[in-house]
């Protein structure tokens, strides 16, 4: 807060050519522990004209929210002879582990699709680059089949309505991240909108890191591949043998 109110006194003492954001979010660092259920990210800032002062018109804000990219594999799985076995799959070489959108309007109200999809400000423009040549209708029905996976894990979510923006001039966006985040630098970007033209946007940075047990079993299981998978099966297979002499003994 007192970043966000410094860097408002040197909008209105400096004045800028361009409308200015200034964001800020409520944790720049979470810490996944044992236990973690998931978190919930304030993500606020304020929108200045280029005189210093608040808004004299209406701005549309939009707030994408992006964890770190990964490769990831998608596989299709299909009934064969009432068995589910995997099919065809399908690599992406740099998909983002989460994706959020929240916005003052729907984006279709706001922009057109040339400008979303060059600001990915939601699902259908959201660039997945499959690894590979693949008809585009392939292509189109692979990526769709990821966004709506992770939609189901909570992991891509929209939210058209979820940014309030208060006496045009400041703005707030809540974004819940669930459990199962992946941990790494996330980028939370604003983007100012009028007249379907971006006029302004800003970059926030949150990390997300293991802390306690989760630390020291991902790095162990870093720095000791070996071990660690000997473990897990060992821990595996003694479970399984613990577990069939219980229900010996019932």
């Amino acid at each position: 807060m007192k970043r966000l109110l410094a860097l408002l006194a040197l909008l209105l003492l400096t004045g800028a050519r361009d409308p200015i954001l200034v964001p800020e979010v409520s944790q720049h660092e979470i810490q996944v522990r044992q236990g973690f259920k998931g978190t919930e990210l304030l993500l606020f800032g304020a929108i200045l004209t280029p005189e210093g002062t608040r808004a004299g018109q209406d701005y549309d804000i939009v707030v994408v929210l992006k964890g770190p990219t990964r490769s990831i594999v998608l596989r299709e799985k299909q009934r064969i002879a009432g068995i589910w076995v995997n099919a065809d799959s399908v690599e992406f070489r740099s998909a983002p582990t989460f994706f959020a959108v929240a916005s003052s309007k729907p984006i279709k109200q706001i922009v057109d699709d040339k400008t979303a999809a060059i600001y990915e400000l939601g699902l259908p423009w959201l660039q997945l680059s499959p690894i590979g040549a693949y008809d585009p209708k392939e292509q189109e029905r692979m990526s769709s089949g990821l966004v709506d996976l992770m939609q189901r894990e909570q992991l891509y979510k929209e939210d058209p309505k979820g940014v309030a923006v208060s006496e045009q001039v400041l703005y707030q966006a809540r974004i819940a991240l669930p459990s199962s985040v992946t941990t790494g630098t996330y980028t939370a970007e604003t983007f100012a909108i009028t007249h379907g033209r971006v006029v302004a946007s800003a970059i926030s940075r949150v990390e997300v890191k293991k802390q306690g047990f989760e630390l020291a079993v991902a790095q162990f299981a870093q720095h000791n591949g070996f071990i660690y998978g000997l473990l897990a099966v060992t821990i595996s297979v003694a479970m399984g043998f613990l577990a069939g002499r219980l229900f010996a003994l019932v």
